[in-house]
């Protein structure tokens, strides 16, 4: 039915924007990616049309798309490592499209065919662009499809020589990266690399100054604390917020072998952290071993402030509490696809 309606509103740019509405809501995403994409055809100088038309090409982008490829840090680790893996000729798969940034280094670099995947079909369409714009579409290739769904010979037409992919979370595993670089070695010749090689969850005993606005006490002479048992077990603290001071040495909580393709059960870990002074809870960080040559890491002291990546914030239990010289053990778990941590005061 809907498709009739959308051959009979074939030249109403409005009733196409109305049925791409439509298509949303049925999860049909690419459908309502092209009649949005032909209604802006229809109406190329109408700002309303255009605005409705972002509606539908805009739904399920994070907008961490906007933010990252400013992150020169983290560009420059990838370029780098890049022109080092890749030598003439050779074949890149890259997971995880996104602007196709990562893709044209790769090209930069000398590969001679890149594949990228990329399951948001307005972002695989933005991506497509942006190549067409810098020259590469010929060397670029954009699947609109999600990673464990490519096909080795139809979609990449063979093994490749290197992959890449950045699909990282805050807490390092939030974006599935471990079921991605599972997969990697499908996809690799013997002997091909995984960029990056190594991923590590850091942690550090810290203090933040502003704990205290997700958590309650007496409001106005009512006692609210019982309400603290709904607050999120961590904050996220924004870039160029500098009021976490860390309270110990940083330590990796967990680490993947990336390049070892796995697998990476879930599983859980612990450590012992010497406080340096009243510490309040955990703050939880990301480093990327690119290649042997190329680091990058969120540190709250240094790169956070211009790090796409957040710092989060564990405050401790209620009722525990640190001084200096305490040693805590800090524990984390994870479940492939979200991590916890939580920290308990050493018995004397």
């Amino acid at each position: 039915m809907l498709e009739a309606l959308a051959s009979n509103a074939a030249n109403n740019p409005r009733a196409l924007l109305a049925l791409a509405q439509h298509f949303v809501a049925k999860g049909e995403s690419t459908r309502a990616l092209s009649l949005a994409i032909e209604a802006r055809k229809l109406a190329p100088s109408e700002p309303e049309i255009e605005l409705l038309a972002r509606e539908v090409l805009s739904l399920n982008v994070p907008t961490w798309h906007f933010s990252i490829v400013r992150d020169k840090l983290r560009n420059a680790a990838f370029d780098s490592a890049l022109r080092r893996a890749i030598r003439p000729g050779m074949r890149v798969l890259d997971i995880g499209t996104g602007t196709g940034l990562l893709a044209m280094m790769a090209i930069r670099a000398g590969a001679a065919e890149v594949i990228t995947c990329e399951m948001n079909p307005s972002v695989a369409h933005a991506a497509r662009r942006i190549v067409a714009a810098n020259g590469y579409a010929d060397r670029i290739r954009i699947v609109c499809k999600h990673s464990t769904a490519l096909d080795l010979e139809i979609d990449l037409g063979g093994p490749v020589d290197v992959l890449v992919s950045e699909t990282i979370g805050n807490n390092l595993i939030g974006e599935h990266v471990l079921p991605i670089m599972e997969e990697a070695p499908r996809f690799l010749r013997s002997g091909g690399r995984i960029l990056p090689a190594r991923g590590s969850v850091r942690v550090a005993l810290a203090s933040y100054e502003s704990v205290g606005r997700m958590r309650m006490a007496v409001v106005d002479g009512f006692d609210l604390s019982p309400f603290n048992e709904l607050a999120p077990p961590c904050l996220r603290i924004k870039r160029r917020d500098r009021g976490i001071a860390l309270l110990s040495e940083p330590a990796d909580l967990l680490t993947f072998d990336f390049a070892s393709g796995g697998p990476f059960p879930a599983g859980r870990a612990f450590l012992s952290l010497t406080s340096q002074g009243a510490a309040s809870g955990v703050a939880q960080w990301v480093r990327l071993t690119v290649d042997a040559d190329a680091e990058y890491e969120n540190h709250p002291a240094t790169h956070a402030v211009t790090s796409n990546w957040a710092v989060l914030f564990y405050p401790f239990a209620e009722g525990l509490r640190c001084k200096a010289g305490d040693r805590i053990k800090v524990f984390g778990s994870h479940d492939r696809k979200s991590l916890r941590i939580w920290a308990e005061k050493h018995e004397k």
